[in-house]
């Protein structure tokens, strides 16, 4: 297998969308091929792929997880390993993940773990959303491939390198895509009262969006709606027939998300009746909150506190959204931050992780599920 850098950018130049990843899922399927064990027994799921490794002296099935799709991003690193890929980027550091899971799986080739270890490599994390739908096959198809425990990390762009940031209960937000379509009545644009002018009307459907959360959800819970893009009309002299909005919901609380569905719906629906128009919702994908269960949470603290060259530190939640919270809400286990040191935040088109993030991370991940047995 190659050196955990060379890895890494190879896969940051062939980025993929989710469920498409599919020269990742062979890069991978290769790398795990050239140190493959007789304990190891290797299958695939859509794009992603499923890695058992047999422990010598098993008493607990720990799974990892690593998320391998990339975003619709133009990148513009200027790095000599570059997407190559026009308008695709790996802009989230899943090519790190991949990579940090790889050296797992070299590690565990090398000294065949006490337990046994399985290394999922889940597809669609940005979109649709591949967790659930890889669990609900574990489940239903192959509950051998179920864990007991799973972990899993996310770098950090603000955090140093060696750092470990994590916290037992929420880690990251309950969140929801948001699709509104709205329909008028297009016409010219001298003659305003002939039509029903979708800009308008999206323009203020955006500002009532905007006094949900500052007057229906407690001020002391956390909620987001933002409105990251708005399209209306074709050309400057039309009054437009439609509009469309598109952002996210993002909360602390189930009941927060639920609520706010529930107001973006009624003035939803109020907006109909207003400007007399046509509003449509479409929810897209919902990820479901990381809610670190304490014990794994702590024991990921408590060995990072162990360990030379890294530093543990217990964060705040973030907003972040993330579709590993799908199997932590069926599973114990728990995710943490590994800090990777860079300017540029996560989705942003020049974001470029410090390298020596994965040894680092490497070394302590695989030390850290070697040493762990639920406790």
């Amino acid at each position: 297998m190659k050196p955990l850098v060379e890895m890494r950018r190879d896969l940051h130049q062939i980025p993929e969308v989710g469920f498409e990843e599919f020269k990742t899922q062979h890069y991978l399927l290769a790398a795990i091929e050239q140190v493959k064990q007789p304990y190891f027994e290797v299958e695939t799921w859509r794009t992603g792929i499923i890695l058992k490794i047999e422990g010598k002296n098993p008493t607990l099935k720990i799974g990892w997880r690593t998320d391998i799709d990339a975003l619709a991003i133009a990148e513009e690193t200027d790095l000599p390993f570059a997407s190559k890929h026009e308008g695709y980027m790996h802009a989230c550091g899943h090519d790190c993940h991949m990579t940090i899971a790889l050296g797992l799986v070299a590690d565990f080739a090398k000294e065949q773990p006490d337990e046994t270890m399985i290394i999922y490599f889940q597809p669609a994390e940005e979109s649709p959303g591949g967790a659930k739908p890889m669990l609900a096959y574990l489940k239903e198809s192959r509950p051998e491939l179920v864990p007991d425990y799973i972990f899993a990390c996310h770098i950090a762009p603000e955090y140093p390198v060696g750092t470990v940031a994590t916290r037992p209960g929420m880690l990251f937000a309950n969140t929801s895509e948001l699709f509104i379509d709205l329909k008028g009545q297009g016409g010219h644009a001298a003659r305003p009262h002939l039509t029903k002018d979708m800009t308008v009307v999206a323009a203020n459907l955006i500002l009532q969006l905007q006094t949900i959360v500052s007057r229906n959800i407690d001020p002391l819970d956390s909620g987001v709606v933002t409105i990251g893009k708005m399209t209306s009309g074709v050309v400057q002299n039309i009054v437009a027939a439609n509009a469309r909005l598109e952002g996210t919901i993002r909360t602390m609380s189930a009941e927060s998300m639920t609520l706010i569905k529930e107001r973006i719906t009624k003035l939803c629906k109020a907006t109909e009746i207003a400007y007399d128009c046509e509003v449509t919702i479409d929810w897209g994908s919902g990820y479901y909150q990381v809610f670190n269960e304490e014990k794994s949470a702590n024991a990921l603290l408590r060995y990072a506190s162990e360990v030379e060259g890294v530093t543990a530190y217990e964060c705040d939640a973030a907003m972040t959204g993330e579709d590993f919270g799908f199997f932590l809400k069926e599973l114990p286990g728990a995710m943490f931050w590994a800090g990777a040191n860079t300017p540029y935040g996560l989705h942003d088109a020049k974001m470029s992780p410090d390298e020596r993030l994965l040894p680092i991370t490497t070394q302590f991940v695989a030390g850290f599920l070697r040493q762990f047995k639920g406790e």
